[in-house]
């Protein structure tokens, strides 16, 4: 009688919220790798440096001709007895509508440009939770083909020695590439393998047919790349076997994402709390307080229990057990009466 048992308050722990769990037990690895809401300023740093980096080192990787115009070659071979080169079959035939090639050349030059660089804008502005994600995807697509370029040198069509092919940039007197004109020295002529415009505009098509919710949009989405894909090859860039060299590219970019995030950048939140680590920080702190509460009150009532085990095992009478002093109703008892008649 008197024991008071003190029981810990129940779902105090997982009553917590998954951030204020998830933030204590936060590494810095695991800080980079949550999705987080990006940084104008950083973002657009970011790109521009990647961007220099990457034509730095594009135009860096020395310049094999021979090397190059010998794959060039054996590639071209290749495809005959896959029976998919019809290459100069379609540079002949799109080459003769001017209206057409003219603005496959300006596509060439521009569009991968324009519509990956409006693709991180979008995602930058709808999809924050998946941005950083779906654009490390993007910049490990374009580091692996780096390793590309220097590893296997390799001629587009237009550049090989007899094969037919019909510079269209040259002939139509067009910018439509860094290889050609007085633009040629600035660029690397034999780095056609893989192709960053199947890899890039390949990236722009998944992301936006996978995250826009208009289907027409949906659809032209998909059609990009493949446009692209006619694109290289009526202007005698690429062969069709580079565009298959950009889609390994692209896999890896996925596959780095993967790894790095747990899920594929699709998959990942479209938001991010703008504050979210200011936000779990607080949270932790209240839970933090509550629990210290909590702690405090079972110490009050084990202390008050204590003390009724400590007065329960003894007879005292009055007050201190709720008794009155004498019985109500009765009188005084006189001095000197015994008791007795």
């Amino acid at each position: 009688m008197g024991e008071t048992t003190v029981t810990k308050p129940e779902g105090l722990e997982a009553a917590l919220p998954e951030t204020v769990a998830a933030d204590s037990g936060h590494g810095p690895l695991r800080r980079l790798r949550t999705p987080r809401r990006p940084r104008f300023w950083f973002e657009i740093l970011l790109i521009a440096v990647s961007y220099w980096t990457y034509s730095l080192v594009r135009n860096a990787v020395p310049e094999q001709r021979t090397e190059a115009l010998h794959n060039a070659d054996w590639i071209w071979q290749v495809e005959r007895h896959l029976g998919i080169a019809v290459e100069e079959s379609v540079n002949h035939a799109v080459n003769s509508v001017h209206w057409l090639i003219v603005g496959m050349n300006y596509y060439y030059a521009t569009l991968h440009f324009i519509v990956t660089l409006g693709v991180l804008v979008w995602l930058y502005r709808c999809h924050p939770g998946r941005y950083a994600a779906t654009r490390l995807v993007l910049f490990a697509t374009t580091a692996v083909a780096l390793v590309g370029y220097y590893l296997y040198p390799l001629a587009p069509p237009r550049l090989m020695n007899g094969g037919g092919f019909i510079d269209t940039v040259m002939v139509h007197q067009t910018w439509g590439s860094m290889a050609s004109g007085d633009l040629k020295h600035m660029s690397n002529q034999y780095a056609a393998m893989p192709s960053m415009h199947i890899g890039w505009s390949l990236w722009c098509g998944l992301t936006i047919a996978a995250l826009a919710t208009v289907p027409w949009v949906r659809v032209l989405g998909l059609l990009y790349p493949a446009l692209t894909l006619v694109v290289i090859v009526a202007t005698a860039n690429h062969f069709w076997l580079d565009a298959v060299g950009g889609m390994l590219c692209l896999a890896f970019g996925f596959t780095v994402a993967r790894l790095w995030y747990g899920r594929q950048p699709y998959a990942l939140p479209r938001t991010v709390p703008a504050r979210e680590r200011r936000a779990s920080r607080a949270l932790a702190g209240r839970a933090t307080a509550g629990r210290a509460t909590a702690g405090r009150a079972a110490a009050g009532r084990t202390a008050a229990g204590r003390t009724a085990a400590g007065t329960s095992g003894r007879n005292v009478p009055g007050r201190s057990q709720g008794l009155p002093d004498k019985p109500q109703g009765l009188p005084d008892k006189p001095q000197g009466w015994s008791g007795r008649p």
